[in-house]
């Protein structure tokens, strides 16, 4: 009985033991899983003031560096998929900038609050290498069906995500992210960052010293974790403990860290605020490097090129003086020993030499005593406006008196560059600048601000024009009237913030090659220019890893060209579209010489038969013919396009009703060009498009017809069915009339390029067939398409010739005026192999053209409907 009651008390005390050890257990892991980091912390903190950050820094540059899964980059297409909250959320359109600065390719949607995501892959390959959530919540309040599909996807194709945290009024002070071992705490004043060091996904970023001082706002949010997967990138402290007890201000604390994928095989990079602070960007850029694994990514070098415009002018007391040269001299030496080969580029008017007060005149002997340290190129003598000269042998005057001036001066004129005053002429191009340029100097380099446009800065692109490479030029907040740094624009700080990491900073940051325009007056009296320019090398020396170095003008065009070929074909725009163009564009030409329409085939369809109708109508004109190819100019779809818009305006009349008049072109060729819409849209965006569809079979046979006419030697050569069915071996004379006679009946391809650039509203799709048997109907629906005034009426007006075969314009007198003898040929039938061969070829696209005429509202053409009967 005794043994009982001592085992019954024995087995309660171990109850009791077990309690209470699992309660102490409990409690310990509660401890450590919310204030694990501040523990860590805690090894870091010290009262010292003085070397306080270098110390808390110490156990980073120690860290050891965690194993992490590498990027699989096989799997993927290098494209961002971006979530954004709105179309205009402010740090949507942030990491946009910075997508489409770094020319990466990215698809934007907004992030569903409930609802199905994007398509992630297409025939089994993911289509996105890269998510990235302006709102992480979005990301984490999915729906669970979604987001597994997502994190499926990430896992199974190795993509990682960026997400954002921008605290508001409404965020509770600290909060888990759901899913995660990760806590936040919201809404806090920070100060004095450090970039760690050990950070893996350093690319660009280099970790200096603490950036001291407050972070911009009081909306920032930290995470602390406990779990090895995390890993600080961009640590931090709090400006006051009032914020929240539980955090010290004497700890360091993650705005930015990095998942590393230990937690569930995705790795993440989460920011706790916006893009607004400038190390966020920085760090941002190379957070997509890493993530990708270096398929988006930004090269290290940098090439910059300092211009410094209208040397020897500008007013008494903005020019240089002696002691202003010598600095100039000397400050150039010393950026050499951050920027590799650096020389200021000087561009002269000679015609202002010596017309300053006798210092500033010195000043001008002085830099032509140094003539050899520079490299020079030509303004203009007078600096006039080019586009001001309305004709070559004016602008080659004033060249020749610049070029006399810089021979008698020893100023080298072999440097292969130019730039006019104010972009004068060289976007919108003023074609005499270009053949004066050449002729006088050998001109194979300029640069413009303006092309496309002046803003955003990082549309800017380069072209080629007439044998001269065109690169984009930047701005650097230095214009002729910025000469004191007090009287600075928004005052002095603007200018600093600019060169640190702010705008100027981002120019050198997201372009590999960058021509920065200045002035001969930022270079006098405090000397903005040299204070902008050393300061924002030794900022890029200090936090990036970017290597900086400067080309003579020839040798930056080829490498810019080298890194960018997409962009030696120029895309012309209309320069009535931008008031700024329209300044510097000649006041003798007009935009009123731009068709409203344009009729783009295909060829073989009936083209030039409603060409002929439309000329019957009294508001519409048509081009000038062309003595090459008739009453087609074939401007957008081939080599007449690097000819200028100058050439085609030629080709238009002036209107005598720039309100009523309609003008307009018909190139069939335009129909199945791959550049000929994407041209179009840009020039007349606002015009309207007409298409020609008849079977595409009889297109192609017709086409083949019109080859022998022609006397093609392939085409004779060759009958119809060789010719179509003809295998990658053939000889190129046949490949390339296969090509012409199968391609153009693409039908439904070519229309949705067209419709890529313009609205379904611009464009009209005509019916062959009827407009073959009943004209007249036709052209009263092209008359409402175009809103074309007064209505003409085309039954009076047309007649069907019987001898012909097709419609004419009927004369007074019944007369009659038809197409010309080369059409409406008669020719053999096409034979049934041929006939049969071709129903199966152009099946498919038949049916994608069904679809595309549904969705558009229009009417199926009754050959189409024949064509898909077959089919069924």
């Amino acid at each position: 009985m005794n043994l009982i009651v001592k085992l019954r008390r024995s087995f309660r005390t171990l109850i009791v033991l077990l309690a209470t050890f699992c309660l102490v257990s409990i409690v310990i892991s509660a401890y450590f899983l919310y204030s694990g980091y501040k523990q860590e912390m805690t090894l870091i903190e010290t009262t010292a003031e003085a070397e306080c950050a270098d110390i808390k820094i110490l156990p980073y540059r120690s860290m050891e560096l965690k194993t992490f899964k590498p990027i699989d980059t096989s799997k993927t297409d290098p494209t961002v998929l971006l979530f954004v909250e709105s179309q205009y959320s402010q740090l949507g359109q942030d990491i946009i900038a910075i997508l489409e600065s770094s020319r990466f390719q990215y698809h934007m949607v907004i992030a569903p609050g409930k609802g199905d995501i994007p398509p992630l892959t297409d025939n089994g390959k993911g289509k996105y290498t890269l998510v990235i959530y302006e709102n992480i919540l979005k990301y984490v309040s999915m729906d669970s069906w979604n987001r597994e599909l997502l994190e499926k996807y990430c896992v199974e194709y190795s993509v990682s995500i960026i997400g954002f945290h921008k605290a508001n009024e409404n965020n509770l002070p600290s909060t888990q992210l759901k899913g995660f071992p990760l806590n936040l705490f919201n809404n806090l004043a920070l100060k004095d960052c450090f970039v760690n060091p050990q950070s893996p996904l350093l690319h660009i970023t280099k970790a200096p010293k603490v950036e001291k001082g407050p972070l911009p706002g009081e909306d920032w949010t930290i995470f602390q974790y406990n779990h090895s997967t995390y890993q600080p990138v961009l640590l931090t402290e709090l400006q006051t403990e009032k914020s929240l007890s539980s955090l010290s201000s004497k700890t360091l604390f993650a705005t930015v860290i990095q998942d590393l994928g230990l937690h569930d095989g995705i790795q993440r990079v989460l920011f706790g605020n916006n893009l607004n602070f400038w190390l966020h960007k920085l760090i941002f850029i190379d957070a997509i490097s890493f993530l990708s694994g270096k398929r988006l990514t930004l090269s290290l070098d940098r090439y910059i090129l300092v211009d410094i415009d209208d040397i020897f002018v500008g007013k008494e007391g903005t020019r240089m003086n002696v002691k202003d040269v010598k600095a100039l001299l000397e400050t150039q030496n010393l950026l050499r020993t951050q920027v590799a080969n650096f020389t200021f580029n000087l561009g002269f008017s000679g015609k202002f030499y010596h017309t300053g007060t006798e210092e500033e005149d010195e000043g001008d002997d002085l830099l032509l005593r140094s003539v050899d340290e520079f490299w020079w190129f030509p303004h203009m003598w007078s600096h006039m406006q080019p586009h001001l000269f309305h004709n070559e042998s004016s602008l080659v005057e004033q060249m020749i008196l610049n070029k006399e001036f810089a021979l008698e001066h020893g100023i080298p004129i072999n440097m292969g560059y130019a730039v006019a005053p104010h972009h004068s002429g060289v976007y919108p191009v003023h074609i005499q600048l270009y053949a004066a340029w050449k002729k006088v100097w050998g001109i194979q380099v300029t640069s413009t601000e303006e092309y496309p446009h002046l803003k955003p800065a990082r549309y800017r692109k380069g072209f080629i024009h007439n044998s001269i490479m065109v690169l984009p030029r930047q701005t650097c907040g230095l214009f002729t009237h910025t000469i004191f740094y007090k009287e600075y624009p928004g005052g002095p700080q603007e200018l600093d913030k600019s060169i640190r990491g702010g705008e100027l900073f981002l120019t050198i940051l997201l372009n590999p090659i960058s021509i920065f325009m200045t002035h001969l007056s930022n270079y006098g009296n405090d000397r903005l220019g040299l204070y902008t320019f050393v300061n924002l090398a030794n900022f890029v020396q200090s936090w990036t890893n970017l290597k900086l170095q400067t080309l003579p003008p020839v040798q930056l065009a080829h490498k810019y060209f080298e890194l960018f070929p997409e962009q030696k074909d120029p895309l012309w725009q209309n320069p009535c579209d931008d008031k700024r163009h329209k300044d510097i564009w000649s006041r003798e030409k007009t935009c009123d010489h731009l068709p409203k329409f344009l009729v783009i085939g295909p060829q073989k369809t009936g083209t030039t038969a409603l060409y002929l109708f439309l000329l019957m109508h009294p508001s519409i004109i048509s081009n000038l013919p062309s003595p090459k190819t008739f009453e087609e100019v074939q401007f957008f779809n081939g080599n007449n396009y690097h000819k200028g818009i100058d050439w085609y305006m030629d080709f238009f009349p002036t209107p005598s009703n720039t309100t009523s008049d309609f003008l307009f072109e018909k190139s069939a060729n335009y129909f199945h060009s791959e550049e000929a819409p994407k041209r179009a849209a840009s020039l007349v965006p606002k015009a309207k498009i007409i298409t020609i569809l008849i079977d595409p079979s009889d297109r192609a046979y017709s086409w083949y017809q019109h080859q022998r006419s022609h006397e093609d030697p392939a085409a004779l050569r060759f009958n119809f069915y060789e010719v179509i069915t003809t295998g990658h071996w053939a000889p190129s004379d046949l490949k390339t009339l296969q090509r012409r006679c199968l391609v153009p009946g693409w039908y439904a391809v070519h229309i949705e390029r067209w419709l890529t650039y313009f609205a379904t509203s611009q464009l009209l799709i005509i019916d062959g067939q009827q407009l073959r048997s009943d004209p007249a109907t036709v052209m009263d629906e092209v008359q409402k398409f175009l809103g074309v005034t007064p209505h003409y009426n085309y039954s009076e007006a047309l007649t069907f010739d019987p001898q012909k075969g097709f419609w004419c314009q009927l004369l007074e007198g019944g007369k009659t005026k038809c197409l010309g003898k080369g059409k409406g040929r008669k020719y053999p039938p096409m034979d049934p192999e041929s006939r049969s061969f071709l129903s199966n070829y152009y099946r498919d696209h038949n049916v994608e053209l069904s679809k595309l005429l549904h969705r558009l509202g229009q009417p199926l053409p009754s050959w189409l409907r024949q064509e898909l009967q077959k089919v069924r």
